[in-house]
């Protein structure tokens, strides 16, 4: 690593400039509002910026402020957040704001420390929270600040967070004490829009004057490229069942993957053994009560981080009633659907439904 030729002094100047003529107007953008701030940083973490928008206004909506939010039925959020995933980040939003309302009177704490302890906030939330609300000047790092930084001070490696440190190392003095939120912001727009992973806008950077990689060529090379894990490859089967036109679902179990979530009940297919077999099996273990008349309806996939799933629905009859001791089934009106979270498969599948797509 070596930040020779470095000049802060023009990195920050540059950023700034750049940042105030060429930043998006984002709905959280103009804002001091920490509680506002907080959730579009929270749904921006593994998502896109167009991903999160419709998101972030229909929240804001709904739960305007912490006290809202801490107000609001577990089901009711996840189904605010229902299509960003990583749906344990909504739970600790709620989780949080209940923490805000009892401890800090409503409001999202100033403190570094304090903000800390909130479920779901680690550094990077606390600091870019921090910086744009208060103007406290902590720098931020993110996947798209630590690949530009990885460049600026022409650090080798994977774009890992062990490299956080001397990033942090470089920032803290450079960071605005005026603007920090403004040069934070410029970071993380630089680093998404300009410094890409794949042929980086190296003309249009305004940290190309302080950028280390760039005056040695090795903007294509720093960072070196992650081996990404090929997906896991899953079956799943699951029932829609209606009754007097009332669909059977199920609440997934919390804590686990999914949970708090609704879905129609079913399973993974196991090696070897049919689809409707699997479906049969699964029914009799969630509902206790088997099926008949299975007749395929539609099937979905749906792509999660480490694995990606092939949902196939069978359309098929309830033989008995269900077993109220094997977990939280309820029936469900068509239009009551709409009120329930549910993971992207099932809800892929609703919307088959709705539009008469199912073959």
């Amino acid at each position: 690593m070596t930040n020779k030729g470095s000049r802060p002094i023009e990195f920050r100047s540059g950023l700034l400039g750049w940042y105030r003529a060429r930043r998006r107007k984002l709905p959280w953008r103009g804002t001091k509002d920490p509680y506002k701030l907080w959730v579009s940083e929270i749904m921006l973490q593994q998502t896109t910026v167009q991903a999160v928008i419709p998101y972030y206004e229909r929240w804001m909506t709904l739960f305007p402020d912490a006290a809202s939010l801490a107000r609001a039925p577990l089901r009711k959020v996840l189904k605010a957040w229902q299509g960003l995933g990583y749906y344990r980040r909504a739970q600790n939003l709620r989780v949080a704001a209940k923490i805000i309302v009892n401890n800090y009177g409503g409001r999202v704490p100033a403190d570094f420390e304090e903000i800390s302890k909130l479920p779901g906030v680690g550094p990077y939330t606390a600091a870019a929270v921090l910086s744009i609300a208060f103007d406290k000047p902590y720098p931020v790092v993110d996947a798209n600040v630590r690949r530009l930084m990885m460049r600026v001070l022409a650090i080798r490696g994977e774009a890992v967070p062990k490299h956080d440190a001397a990033i942090l190392e470089f920032l803290k003095p450079v960071i605005s004490k005026r603007s920090p939120g403004a040069f934070n912001q410029a970071l993380m727009e630089v680093g998404g829009r300009i410094c890409k992973p794949r042929n980086p806008l190296c003309p249009r950077c305004p940290a190309r004057p302080a950028c280390s990689a760039y005056r040695e060529g090795l903007q294509e090379v720093i960072p070196r490229p992650r081996k990404m894990a090929r997906p896991k490859r899953i079956e799943a089967v699951v029932a829609v069942i209606e009754r007097d036109g009332r669909f059977l679902i199920r609440k997934r179990p919390e804590p686990g993957l999914l949970g708090g979530l609704w879905e129609f009940p079913g399973g993974k297919r196991k090696p070897r053994e049919s689809r409707v077999a699997a479906l049969r099996r699964e029914l009799r273990e969630e509902v206790g009560a088997p099926t008949r008349d299975e007749k395929f309806l539609a099937k979905v996939r749906h792509a999660y981080t480490t694995f990606e799933v092939d949902l196939y629905a069978y359309r098929c009859r309830l033989e008995g009633e269900p077993d109220p001791s094997r977990g939280r089934l309820k029936w469900v009106t068509s239009k009551g659907l709409r009120y329930y979270p549910f993971p992207s498969g099932s809800a892929k599948i609703i919307r088959r439904i709705e539009e008469g797509n199912v073959a």
